[in-house]
Order: C-alpha cells, then sequence, then structure tokens
C-alpha cells in the first residue's frame, strides 16, 4: 500500500476543498491516487464543497464569547461568513459561529489558527466548516477574527442586530484596565461597546490613527482654505481647526459619548474612574462588522435569460 504522506493529504485536500481526516481517508481507500480520491470523495458527496469556494461569502454571523482570567479576562470576536443571510438563521451554522469563538479565545486569533483549532468533537475548525459546506451547499469560512485581553478588568462586549446571545450582525470589543469594581467596570465597557457600534471610529487616541488619514484630510482642508483668500496665518489656523475637529469625529476618546454628548468618552472613563476609586484605562477596541469590505456578486439576470434564450 502506497504511503499517505502529508504532501499527499495537503495536495488531496487542496484540490478539492474537503477536510484533512477525510483525503486522509480518502487516500488511504484508494492507495494514494489522488484522481482516485477526487471521484471517491465526489461519490460520497464531499468534494462538492469545492465548488463553492469561488462563491462571495459576504452574509453570517459575527460571534463573541469571554473567559475570565483571575482578575482579568480574555475575549475573542469572529465573523464567520456564508453566502445568505437565510444560512446564517440556520441552527448548524450559529452553533458552528459560537463554537468557533469560544475556541479562538484561546488562539492569538490569526485566521490559520482560528482555522487548526478543535471544536469539543475534536475536529478542527476549517473540517468542520468544509463538512457544513457539503451538509448546507454554501461557501462558508472564519474571515477575521481578533482578541483582547487585560490582567486585570474586563473586555466588554455588545452584538449589535443579535440574532442569539453573542451573535449577530456587528460585534465590539472594548477592553477595560482597572482595579476597580467588574460590574461597574462592564457596564461602562458595555456603554462605550455601544458608542463603537453606532460610530465606527478609525482609532483608539490622535496617536493611534494612520497619519495617512490625517495627510488625507489636510490636504482636502488645505485647498478648501486657500480658496478662501484668506492670509496665510489664518489658514493656518482654519487648518488647525478642522484637523482638531476630524479628531474628535474619528477617535473614540475624543469623540461626543452619545448617551450625553455633553462628555467626550474619555471623560466619562476618568468621570467613572473617580467614582469608583480606581484608574480605568482603554486598551483598546475591536469592532467587526459583517460583510464589511466584501465585493458582493451581483447577477443580472435579465441578461442570463436573454443569452440563454439567444435575445441577448
Amino acid at each position: 500500500m502506497a504511503e499517505i504522506t502529508a504532501a499527499l493529504v495537503k495536495e488531496l485536500r487542496e484540490k478539492s476543498g474537503v477536510g484533512m481526516m477525510d483525503c486522509k481517508k480518502a487516500l488511504s481507500e484508494n492507495n494514494g491516487d489522488i484522481e482516485a480520491s477526487i471521484d471517491w470523495l465526489r461519490a460520497k458527496g464531499l468534494s462538492k464543497a469545492a465548488k463553492k469556494a469561488d462563491r462571495a461569502a459576504a452574509e453570517g454571523l459575527v460571534a463573541i464569547a469571554t473567559a475570565e482570567q483571575g482578575a482579568g479576562e480574555t475575549a475573542a470576536v469572529v465573523e464567520v461568513n456564508a453566502e445568505t443571510d437565510f444560512v446564517a438563521r440556520n441552527d448548524l451554522f450559529q452553533n458552528a459561529a459560537r463554537q468557533i469563538a469560544q475556541v479562538a479565545v484561546a488562539t492569538d486569533c490569526s485566521i490559520d489558527a482560528v482555522n487548526g483549532a478543535k471544536l469539543a468533537g475534536g475536529e478542527s475548525v476549517q473540517d468542520h466548516l468544509t463538512n457544513l459546506i457539503a451538509t448546507i451547499g454554501e461557501n462558508m469560512m472564519v474571515r477575521r477574527a481578533a482578541q483582547w485581553t487585560v490582567a486585570n478588568g474586563v473586555v466588554a462586549s455588545y452584538i449589535h442586530n443579535a440574532v442569539a446571545p453573542d451573535l449577530g450582525r456587528i460585534g465590539v470589543l472594548v477592553a477595560l484596565e482597572s482595579t476597580g469594581d467588574k460590574a461597574a467596570l462592564r457596564e461602562l465597557g458595555r456603554k462605550i461597546a455601544m458608542h463603537v457600534a453606532a460610530t465606527a471610529p478609525l482609532s483608539l487616541s490622535p496617536e493611534d490613527l494612520d497619519p495617512a488619514a490625517i495627510e488625507r484630510e489636510k490636504a482636502v482642508f488645505t485647498e478648501q482654505a486657500l480658496e478662501s483668500g484668506k492670509p496665510p496665518a489664518v489658514i493656518e489656523k482654519m487648518i488647525e481647526g478642522r484637523i482638531r475637529k476630524f479628531l474628535e469625529e474619528v477617535v473614540l476618546l475624543k469623540q461626543a459619548f452619545v448617551m450625553n454628548p455633553d462628555q467626550t468618552v474619555e471623560q466619562l472613563v476618568a468621570e467613572t474612574g473617580k467614582t469608583l476609586g480606581a484608574p480605568i484605562t482603554v486598551k483598546g477596541f475591536t469592532r467587526l462588522a459583517l460583510g464589511e469590505g466584501v465585493e458582493k456578486k451581483t447577477d443580472d439576470f435579465a441578461a442570463e435569460v436573454a443569452s440563454m434564450t439567444g435575445q441577448a
């Protein structure tokens, strides 16, 4: 019998889109013959997963899981995509998204690490999704994942447009470092997470903001100011003022808090810290919106019908 090497399994997996264990079994059943193994997988109804791989998966769910670690916490947020909203309402898909978030907490949240993580049943995330593709008939994948850890404090979370606990279309994590009361910290963190879901800030602080974003805005403001015909000194002040306003719009700590626009998020955090008798530091945040940046395919049904009937 031919030796079933890791390279052989990898080759079959790439060609078929089927999970590692199924590929290994197919090769064992077919004496290491790749083509025969592909036919064997097709006969088992597994290789159809490969045919789905080029379809745009812009629907699905964002899932969140949290694990307490002594005085601190780690939380993960993952975006698991499918092709249609219908599948996102499927119990099998929802359970998969929830389980993936739970195992992602123990990884570094790189896609390779999440896909390779083992679920409770012993199979990897990638293999589980591949089997779901074969069962449900739609392309699925883990598109993005992120996590935050605090040694002291909480990683608060919020799900917008929730379809079930910890599952929805927008997921937000907010990491708060503090030795203050955890319940109060979690309440604060959830409020900030709701704010993040609504405002989609670009960064935590001005120092974290991409310099290219500032330069792009500065170029626009400079052009507008020059058209005013005002003296250079006045123009410089105008640009400074507009950049300051821009930062207040896109930087989380500088934004007016949505539940009380009279104070910034930074002021809210400082005020809460004083109330709790313990300083609070916003370590960071992550906001994942379902399908963000995915180019959805639009089928021209009329053109397709015309082509089929020879009327194009």
